[in-house]
């Protein structure tokens, strides 16, 4: 069984940044500081409103990590255009909704899809590995492929929900684990996030076939009682076991 990497998500850095209006914390040392203590890359998303990450922390991160950077992105024009120019190693494609507080579901992959495919198609010779941030629906594992992304990343929110709640998460770990299934069997590399905690997250990395899980918002959060090198130390313990 590969190594299961680990993808922190630094956005909420800038949301603490962003609700005073200052120069700190620094999404930058956020990122040093996390490919110091373990992680294997670092995500941001330049959402169009720029409510956390800006175009200023896209380029001196992407400048200065050593580590690979994964830019979000929405499907559109000027976000295609700010990937091209900074050629970041990974560009996964997420669905953007101005009023959300946070991204809701997957991709429509119904929805412009001549378009998008245009996009990963631009993304791709211009270096950059591109994944599609998607429902664990064997329909667009498949349309993925069609559409000739390198990766998928696997929405995971209703399971981490249910984790959270103490419910029953069988039923949707299942639809996760015949993703991962399909996903591997036609060459996508799969990526899975949304909403992981340690509970959750322990869960996912016993399943074979993800390569890559993405923390951000719980990890962050953690961080503020613990110091940003013990959460990523325990994420990382946890992807190994």
């Amino acid at each position: 069984m590969k190594k299961i990497r680990l993808g922190v998500n630094i956005d909420h850095v800038a949301t603490v940044r962003n609700a005073r209006g200052e120069k700190y914390p620094s999404p930058l040392k956020a990122a040093i500081l996390a490919e110091k203590y373990g992680a294997d890359s670092i995500t941001i998303h330049l959402r169009e409103d720029r409510r956390h990450i800006n175009d200023s922390d896209l380029s001196s991160i992407n400048s200065k990590l050593k580590i690979p950077l994964n830019l979000e992105i929405a499907s559109t024009n000027e976000m295609m255009k700010i990937a091209l120019k900074h050629k970041p190693p990974f560009v996964c494609i997420v669905p953007e909704k101005r009023k959300e507080i946070t991204t809701e579901g997957g991709l429509n992959l119904n929805f412009k899809k001549e378009f998008l495919k245009k996009i990963i198609s631009k993304l791709k010779k211009n270096k950059s590995r591109v994944s599609l941030f998607i429902e664990p629906k064997q329909s667009d594992i498949k349309k993925a492929k069609i559409f000739d992304a390198d990766c998928i990343e696997i929405h995971t929110g209703k399971f981490c929900n249910l984790v959270n709640e103490n419910k029953d998460f069988k039923k949707e770990l299942n639809k996760i684990k015949k993703a991962v299934m399909l996903g591997n069997k036609i060459g996508l590399e799969v990526h899975a996030g949304h909403g992981l905690t340690y509970k959750s997250a322990k869960i996912l990395s016993k399943l074979k076939g993800i390569r890559e899980l993405n923390i951000g918002h719980f990890l962050i959060g953690e961080s503020i009682f613990v110091g940003i090198s013990k959460a990523i130390k325990t994420f990382r313990k946890i992807l190994k076991s």
